[in-house]
C-alpha cells in the first residue's frame, strides 16, 4: 500500500510525522479510547479501499491511533491518505472535546481538473458532504487544500507534466452516549472522501449527491 507522505496538520498548531512514534489502544490506554480504536477496527469498508494501522504521532495527544488507506485497483493505487485519531482525556481547547480527527488525502489529477479555480472549495465540500451524508456532526473544522504541478526537463522531458491535489484537514467528531464518537462511522465518510478524489462512483444510494471527480490521471503505479 502507497502510505501518504508529508505532514498532517491538527487544526491546532502542528504535526509530528508519523514515523516517529506510536500510540496505539493497549490495556494502559482510557477505557473511552479503546472503544473509539475498537469500532474503526471494526469498521465495514467498500472492497476497493485497502486500510490498516500505521505508527501514530507522539505528540500530539497523549493517546493516538492511526491508519492507512490505498483505493486500489488491481495493482494500481487511485488514491492514498491517513486517518489519526487523537484523544486527550483532558480535553483541549482548540478541540473543544477529547477526540479530534487528522487526515491527508492525496491523488494525482490531470493538469486541466487541477487549474479549475474552484478546485479548492469543490474538494473541501467533498470532506463536509461526506460527513453530512453520513449524518455525523463534527465541530472545530479546519483544513487545506493544495495543488501542485510538476514539469519535466531535460533528462526527464518525456514524463508528462503531473498534477497533484492534497486535503488536510482535522475536525472534533461529536461524542455518543458514553463520552465515545461514532468512529467507525467517521471512517466511512472519510473512505467516501477517498473514493470521491480516486474518481469512483458513488456506494451506494445515500452518496447520490456528492459528486465525482472527472478527468483523473490514470491509475498509478504502486
Amino acid at each position: 500500500m502507497a502510505a501518504a507522505q508529508g505532514r498532517l496538520s491538527d487544526g491546532a498548531g502542528g504535526m509530528d510525522d508519523a514515523k516517529e512514534g506510536d500510540r496505539n489502544a493497549g490495556s494502559d490506554a482510557p477505557p473511552l479510547f479503546r472503544a473509539a480504536v475498537d469500532a474503526l477496527r471494526a469498521a465495514r469498508l467498500r472492497p476497493q479501499i485497502e486500510v490498516e494501522p500505521t505508527r501514530a504521532p507522539q505528540r500530539l495527544a497523549p493517546f493516538a491511533y492511526a491508519l492507512e488507506a490505498a483505493v486500489v485497483d488491481g495493482d494500481q493505487d487511485l488514491a492514498d491518505g491517513r486517518l489519526v485519531l487523537l484523544h486527550d482525556p483532558d480535553g483541549h481547547d482548540a478541540w473543544r472535546g477529547t477526540f479530534r480527527l487528522v487526515t491527508l488525502v492525496r491523488a494525482e489529477l490531470e493538469p486541466e481538473m487541477a487549474a479549475d479555480p474552484l478546485l479548492p472549495d469543490v474538494c473541501w465540500s467533498w470532506l463536509t458532504g461526506a460527513l453530512q451524508a453520513r449524518g455525523l456532526a463534527c465541530g472545530e473544522p479546519s483544513g487545506t487544500v493544495t495543488r501542485a504541478s510538476s514539469h519535466y526537463f531535460g533528462g526527464l522531458s518525456e514524463r508528462p507534466p503531473a498534477s497533484q491535489i492534497e486535503i488536510r484537514a482535522s475536525w472534533t467528531p461529536r461524542e455518543g452516549l458514553g463520552g465515545v464518537p461514532d468512529t467507525a462511522g467517521h471512517l466511512v465518510a472519510w473512505c467516501d472522501l477517498l473514493a470521491q478524489v480516486a474518481g469512483l462512483p458513488p456506494a451506494g444510494p445515500g452518496d447520490a449527491s456528492v459528486v465525482t471527480l472527472p478527468q483523473r490521471r490514470g491509475p498509478q503505479s504502486r
